[in-house]
């Protein structure tokens, strides 16, 4: 049985709905900078921690009690599945993800299988049971990579600056681009399902590398796919949130697929994002380098996207990307202070402004 959500702030926010103050989490905030992790760490590989249930709940749910955040996100990797289906992948120190069997045709795609999660990624779905049974008063965000991001690395065979191969096999070879996006749709769509079963409360679907592509090749080339994976868990009852670096010229096209938040990058303000009719709940979108800075710098610059966001109820706050590994944990936590204290006082003000205008 679930154990009884305490603060669902987020959950409320997702939807669209006025809470008493800004829910905040930070991407990648299980790990990377924090002490206990890194000694961890010393011992583990990623591999080693995602799979051992108690070890990686143990991760996912550290941020929660160190800075009192209003989510944990799911320690694991957007790698995590792609095995399953056949990709031979390995996590490298300082490269990231390799894939040993590049993608570069349409036999290749054709040799990928299924992904069955119950018997795949057993310890995925055993760590997330392990926090939302027993340990966590919080939502437990789950996630997914997306399609193109999936793709650029199963085609690239790692990470890339400009996704050229990526681009090339989309336009060269159509008919294996979309057989390799609705395969990778399926698995999305099973995944994604097999979380929310396990006890996940939202998921986040990174798109991390979308912005590569101009909006006209979005619509073309990925929104009929987005829409469909979208389209499909709609009956969970979990909220959605998308999410990718360098994506504002692709905001509406989200804000029109069946999700509930539009998750920000630091590129895009969030009042300039409300401007070109984005309608749906807002998450960001505070640049992660800000927080190298003095304090009096990123309590400024919080400030000013915590007013952004509050503007309207929907907003969540987070970074415009990922928690980086010299960042301190007291930072972290002096930030989600701030935030909930800042607009705590600032929902009071508008709650006493509005009962003043209605006299």
């Amino acid at each position: 049985m679930k154990k009884k959500i305490l603060n669902d702030s987020l959950l409320k926010a997702a939807r669209g709905e006025q809470t008493g103050r800004v829910p905040v989490w930070y991407m990648r905030q299980a790990g990377r900078s924090q002490p206990e992790y890194r000694k961890l760490k010393e011992k583990y590989s990623l591999f080693d921690i995602t799979h051992q249930p108690e070890l990686c709940a143990y991760v996912t749910r550290l941020p929660v009690e160190h800075y009192d955040v209003d989510a944990a996100i799911l320690y694991k990797d957007i790698m995590t599945p792609l095995p399953a289906l056949g990709v031979e992948v390995e996590i490298l120190k300082g490269a990231g993800p390799v894939i040993h069997n590049p993608v570069s045709s349409l036999k290749d795609v054709e040799k990928l299988g299924e992904l069955h999660p119950e018997e795949d990624v057993p310890y995925v779905l055993e760590t997330i049971r392990l926090l939302t049974e027993e340990q966590l008063a919080v939502p437990l965000i789950g996630f997914s990579g997306a399609p193109f991001t999936l793709a650029s690395y199963m085609i690239e065979g790692g990470p890339s600056k400009d996704y050229r191969k990526t681009k090339a096999f989309m336009y060269t070879e159509p008919k294996a681009w979309f057989a390799l996006m609705e395969k990778l749709a399926d698995m999305i769509i099973v995944y994604v399902k097999a979380q929310i079963k396990a006890g996940a409360s939202a998921i986040q679907i990174f798109d991390s590398w979308v912005g590569a592509l101009n909006a006209a090749d979005y619509r073309y080339y990925m929104k009929p796919v987005m829409e469909r994976i979208f389209t499909a868990l709609r009956t969970e009852n979990a909220p959605f949130i998308l999410f990718g670096v360098g994506a504002g010229h692709l905001a509406l096209e989200w804000n029109s697929l069946p999700i509930d938040v539009v998750g920000l990058d630091w590129r895009l303000p969030i009042q300039k994002a409300r401007a070109l009719g984005v309608t749906k709940a807002i998450q960001g979108n505070l640049d992660p380098a800000v927080l190298l800075s003095p304090w009096e710098v990123i309590q400024e610059k919080a400030a000013a996207i915590l007013d952004e966001g509050m503007a309207q109820p929907g907003y969540i706050f987070n970074l415009g990307h990922g928690v980086t590994p010299d960042v301190r944990p007291e930072t972290l936590k002096r930030l989600t202070t701030f935030i909930h204290e800042y607009s705590e006082r600032k929902q009071q003000s508008y709650g006493v402004m509005s009962r003043v205008k209605n006299k």
